[in-house]
């Protein structure tokens, strides 16, 4: 069927594969498909070639080679498997992708260029379709390196060069780039196009850099290495700058005996040669001419003259400098001590100028002193001119002395003052101490003044310091000062006979409290106060000790508020126990230490008076609420701050029951007394209360506690409620009986069935009594188990109402009282004390079960 459809004798494929295409036969209903793709690939990569996106039942590869009509076979595959051609060799590493007709090309030559045609046969046993992929491959080649050059790398300003760009491999087209680089590193593309060489005419100075080609096709794009072009030029007319540049209607100006430069630059390539004239007289080479210390002589004309030796061109350019020296500024009064700051001397200065200023003070002070001229240093003694004032001429305070200068280049005199005055403030005095405690500093000082007093340090044991201006410190080791005598700083001042003093007496620190006892009530809050008596020696920080001798930091129970000079201690909560005793405040300066006690005493509350329980009573038959009603006596004396109202059982309970025969008083000294439960009322006007939510057949005692803020009164006598009037309590206790009596009969009948019956029904029985023979026990403890012993009187701590703190809520039994709501009430539960040792109550209950 193949056969006939290729009309082909496939044992002669390599040689009949040219005319391929030309014979096969097709039945004329059948219709050839032709597909054309292009392929773009690059010389030495990869490349892949698709026939088609499913794998037909038979393809044959070709290629036929530009500019030739023959199409020879490459790779085939006929349902027998892959048949690569001796051709594909010379189109690279050519390999058919798996289950597909596509193949890649590897390492792709320049031959592979051309048409490649895939011919794929589909549906061969039943309608055959045919179908011809065309695929153009196009191979590119890349760019290679370009090299540059240029006719001349050192082109004189205005010829003109050329510039090639050589390039080796690359296919086309290709497109140049041409760059310039200048010496600040800016880059600019000043041509691009398809010819590798350009012209450039009239070259200048700017051209001069680096310069570059880009050469780029379809594949990349290469740079050249960079090539410099040195633009030859010069010199132009020079440039000359004067430093200091000072302009005068002749030219350039310069003051005598400053440093004058000449700076003298021309653009030229290669850098120009320079010489300086003066006067037509060659006196320099070299680009700066520098006159140090500029005299009148060196005034005349200054010419530069700008040589290019490559080129042997030259340039030349020609200035007038006038050198001047008027004085600088204006004239300088001053005043100084004299004779060991017992005369003053009045000095009169202005250096420079030629010729030199002249200088006069007033004529009232060349009489009252000895007119002097100081000629050191200066060619002229009229430079400086000072007048010494003796101590018998000084004048009085704040005086003024004017001294006048003048000079010929100048249109007019310049006058210049200075004042004498005392010190308008006294000396100071005072001492400090460096952070790490190692020196004690003494400072003396006497600001302001004219001339400047002096200052010097006398003390004890020979410790001083000699005499300073304005002033003076005297330092010494931290612990080595002495108190026996001050310290002195004396001060002398030329306008003042008398030397002034100041003294610094260096003393221990001396602490201060506002009271040495302070008393408060137990539960307040209390402050100790230390503070540093007025003292010019600084001290280290005011510690405070406690009660126990330990250090006091800021905690939940001391709170410190402290300066330098002052350190207050607040107590927290006082407690009587805690808190009482002696609180110490201590602190050291350079000199020594001091301490101060504080005692602090905390005081119990007074008792509180008693009071009696005058109602107390069922308000209904129910028996469920109770009415109380108390007064308190001598109660126009006041003394309390709230009340305890206390409750118990003293009727039996369920599971406190002894034997049969224990009477109520054996009962209590076998278990213990009953609990009492506490609610704590802190309206101290309240006078009745209404307990709610009793059980009916339970019994209870009330009593009532008056407390005095942490300290607790007597209690008073404890009271049964009492019945309301047409009571039916008897009828309802013997009902309540009857019916308890009737369900214990229920309850025996029905153990006993399951007793007898314990055969029929054995889960029962286990689950109520456990295996046969054995025993049940069951430990029952009640809460109210635990006995809280009554307060009979004596001092109690609770919370206060002006201190309040946390309460304590030891475990009790869920009381049934409830209190009607009150704004001012508060309810507070207590349980035993801590001196009690009440145990649970364990009752064992032993059942036996015997078969009949």
């Amino acid at each position: 069927m193949v056969a006939q459809l290729l009309g082909l004798a496939f044992l002669f494929l390599p040689v009949s594969l040219v005319t391929c295409a030309t014979n096969v036969q097709i039945k004329s209903n059948w219709e050839v498909v032709y597909e054309d793709t292009s392929v773009y690939g690059v010389v030495g990569k990869a490349v892949i070639l698709e026939c088609g996106t499913t794998l037909p039942d038979m393809y044959i590869w070709s290629f036929t080679k530009p500019g030739t009509e023959a199409i020879k076979a490459v790779v085939y595959d006929l349902g027998k498997g892959t048949r690569i051609q001796q051709l594909a060799m010379t189109l690279g590493q050519l390999t058919v992708i798996s289950n597909s007709a596509a193949v890649s090309i590897e390492k792709l030559p320049v031959a592979a260029h051309g048409l490649f045609t895939c011919q794929a046969f589909y549906d061969i046993e039943q309608e055959p379709k045919v179908v011809y992929h065309y695929v153009h491959l196009t191979v590119r080649v890349p760019v290679s390196k370009p090299s540059l050059l240029i006719s001349d790398l050192s082109p004189v300003e205005g010829s003109t060069i050329w510039i090639r760009c050589n390039l080796e491999n690359g296919t086309g087209p290709i497109q140049y780039v041409w760059q310039h680089e200048t010496r600040t590193g800016n880059i600019s593309t000043f041509a691009e196009g398809n010819t590798s060489v350009i012209n450039m005419t009239d070259v200048n100075r700017n051209h001069t850099g680096w310069f570059q080609c880009v050469a780029s096709n379809a594949v990349n794009s290469e740079r050249s290495n960079k090539l410099w072009l040195e633009t030859i030029f010069g010199p132009d007319i020079p440039q000359i700058d004067v430093t200091p540049y000072s302009m005068t209607g002749r030219g350039y100006s310069a003051l005598e005996r400053e440093t004058v430069s000449l700076f003298c630059h021309a653009q030229s390539n290669p850098v120009s040669q320079y010489v300086w004239f003066y006067n037509n007289s060659q006196v320099y080479t070299g680009s700066q001419f520098t006159i140090t210390k500029i005299l009148r002589m060196h005034t005349g004309d200054y010419a530069c003259l700008a040589q290019n030796t490559y080129l042997n061109t030259r340039s030349k350019k020609t200035i007038s400098l006038t050198v001047y020296y008027p004085p600088d500024g204006s004239p300088s009064c001053s005043v100084q001590p004299a004779l060991n700051h017992t005369s003053l001397r009045l000095l009169c200065s202005w250096p420079g100028g030629f010729p030199s200023a002249s200088l006069h003070w007033s004529e009232d002070l060349k009489r009252l002193g000895q007119e002097e001229a100081d000629t050191s240093h200066q060619p002229n003694p009229l430079t400086n001119t000072a007048i010494l004032l003796p101590s018998e001429g000084l004048t009085s305070n704040n005086s003024l002395f004017s001294c006048m200068g003048s000079h010929p280049a100048l249109k007019q005199s310049i006058a210049c003052s200075t004042r004498t005055y005392v010190p308008p403030a006294e000396p100071v005095c005072f001492a400090y101490v460096t952070n790490n405690k190692q020196y004690l500093m003494l400072s003396c000082s006497w600001d302001g003044g004219a001339p400047k007093a002096l200052v010097w340090w006398e003390g004890p044991g020979g410790q001083g310091k000699g005499g300073e201006e304005n002033s003076n410190l005297l330092i010494l080791r931290y612990g080595t000062a002495r108190s026996e005598k001050p310290y002195t700083c004396h001060a002398k001042h030329p306008l003042l006979v008398q030397i002034k003093t100041c003294r610094l007496s260096l003393e221990a620190p001396v602490l201060l409290t506002q009271r040495r006892v302070v008393s408060v009530y137990e539960g307040s809050d209390v402050q100790l106060t230390c503070n540093l008596r007025a003292n010019y020696l600084p001290v280290s920080e005011i510690i405070w000790f406690n009660n126990q001798g330990a250090d006091v930091h800021d905690t939940s129970k001391y709170k410190l508020l402290r300066t330098s000079a002052w350190a207050n201690l607040t107590v927290r909560d006082t407690d009587e126990t805690r808190d009482s005793g002696e609180y110490r405040c201590t602190t050291s300066n350079a000199v020594g230490g001091t301490e101060i006690n504080v005692t602090l005493v905390v005081k119990r509350h007074p008792m509180p008076p008693n009071a009696t329980l005058i109602k107390v009573m069922y308000n209904s038959r129910q028996r469920i609420e109770v009415e109380l009603e108390w007064q308190v006596q001598n109660e126009e004396h006041g003394g309390w701050t709230g009340f305890l109202l206390e409750h118990r059982w003293v009727s039996e309970r369920p599971g406190r029951r002894g034997s049969s025969n224990d009477t109520e008083e054996e009962a209590e000294d076998r278990i213990g007394p009953p609990a009492w439960y506490r609610n704590f009322i802190q309206d101290p006007d309240v006078r009745s209360q209404t307990v709610l939510r009793l059980t009916p057949t339970t019994t209870y005692q009330f009593r009532v506690t008056p407390v005095n803020h942490r300290t607790i009164g007597h209690p008073s006598e404890a009271k049964t409620p009492a019945e309301p009037s047409n009571n039916m309590y008897p009828a309802v206790i013997g009902a309540a009986i009857g019916g308890m009596l009737f369900a214990a009969l229920l309850t025996a009948l029905l153990l006993v069935y399951i007793i007898r019956n314990r055969n029929n029904n054995p889960r029962l029985h286990d689950m109520l009594f456990g295996l046969q023979h054995s025993q049940s026990r069951e430990n029952i403890n009640f809460p109210e188990d635990e006995v809280v012993g009554a307060s009979e009187g004596g001092i109690e701590e609770i919370g206060g109402l002006s201190s309040p703190g946390p309460t304590v809520a030891l475990p009790r039994a869920a009381s049934p009282l409830t209190t009607s709501p009150m704004s001012a009430t508060q309810s507070v539960s207590q349980g035993p004390p801590p001196g009690d040792d009440n145990e649970p109550v364990s009752v064992t209950i032993t059942v036996k079960a015997t078969g009949s």
